[in-house]
């Protein structure tokens, strides 16, 4: 494992609350630029220097993980909306899915698109929505999900029982698909190709706090982000009695336990060895939860901060 390193961090302030997740485009008329989405339902196109943002469309939801479709379009995981498709040049918005099994998603959350177009994404909840993100994290209720959208159009689910399912991320090989559990702080391997396939291992466990978004980069590392350090009350609170668990997650948000003001991300190989961890000291940009790495500068959105920043490595 290397060993932390610290950056300069740039932040980019976006006219909205709460950039989740970031994706840079890499090729057509976008490229360079880095896209986002807001609390607001926006979705935001940066200039790679950070020096201009448009709003491109609104999805008329939450806005959460996003992707680059290979014909420009965005997908986006909308927690309250479903799976959207977002063109940037009109600002058209299609709902590609809400639904699995005829059952509405609660929590749609994150995503990776193979190369021939098959879309695996994440449900992080069925029983609490974004607003009670902490009820279900701390209850650890294990009714997150893998699912997989087929170029047929049918869903269906790949891995059930996780406990909060996050970020989703494909290998460079496309032999496995990789999707956080938040609340157990591992990552999750599902096997597509190969003596394995249609097996599941961990990729990585014990991270040192709480996965939110993963995403492949360009140096073909899986980058995980770290949304916040272990917390042993919390831990403490998810090993209780489910009754406990419930009660604490009643306390006013006053004093409920709060995530850390840290910004740590790592990049992981295919045998969950750690060859980057970057962690930024600093008091003006805190939980993150989107990252990307592209040409040596990795790119950060976090669920709370109106600004998305960046790192160079």
């Amino acid at each position: 494992m290397s060993a932390p390193t610290s950056s300069a961090l740039t932040v980019v302030p976006v006219p909205g609350p709460g950039a989740e997740d970031v994706v840079v485009a890499t090729s057509g008329p976008d490229e360079g630029s880095v896209f986002t989405g807001t609390a607001d339902g926006a979705i935001w196109r940066t200039s790679h220097d950070g020096a201009r943002i448009d709003r491109v469309a609104d999805t008329g939801g939450r806005p959460l993980g996003i992707e680059l479709d290979p014909d420009g379009r965005l997908l986006v995981c909308d927690a309250h909306r479903g799976l959207l498709r977002v063109d940037p040049g009109s600002g058209a918005v299609e709902t590609v899915t809400d639904s699995v099994d005829d059952v509405r998603m609660v929590f749609c959350n994150n995503a990776a698109i193979a190369e021939d177009g098959t879309v695996w994404f994440s449900d992080s909840s069925r029983r609490f929505g974004i607003e009670d993100w902490k009820s279900d994290f701390v209850q650890v209720t294990r009714t997150g999900r893998l699912l997989r959208l087929g170029t047929d159009g049918v869903v269906t689910t790949v891995l059930d029982g996780l406990a909060f399912a996050n970020g989703v991320a494909l290998a460079r090989d496309e032999s496995y698909v990789a999707v956080a559990e938040t609340a157990a702080r591992t990552v999750v391997r599902h096997w597509i190709t190969g003596p394995r396939a249609g097996t599941r291992d961990l990729l990585v466990q014990d991270l040192p706090g709480y996965p939110d978004n993963i995403a492949r980069g360009s140096d073909g590392l899986i980058w995980v982000t770290i949304a916040s350090p272990r917390d042993p009350v919390v831990e403490r609170l998810q090993g209780g009695p489910m009754f406990l668990r419930r009660a604490a997650t009643r306390i006013p948000e006053a004093i409920q336990p709060k995530p850390k003001r840290t910004v740590r991300v790592q990049a992981l190989d295919d045998t969950g060895r750690v060859v980057q961890d970057v962690d930024v000291r600093t008091d003006g940009y805190h939980m993150v939860t989107g990252v990307r790495e592209h040409e040596g500068r990795v790119w950060l959105g976090s669920l709370h901060e109106p600004a998305i920043a960046f790192i160079d490595l």
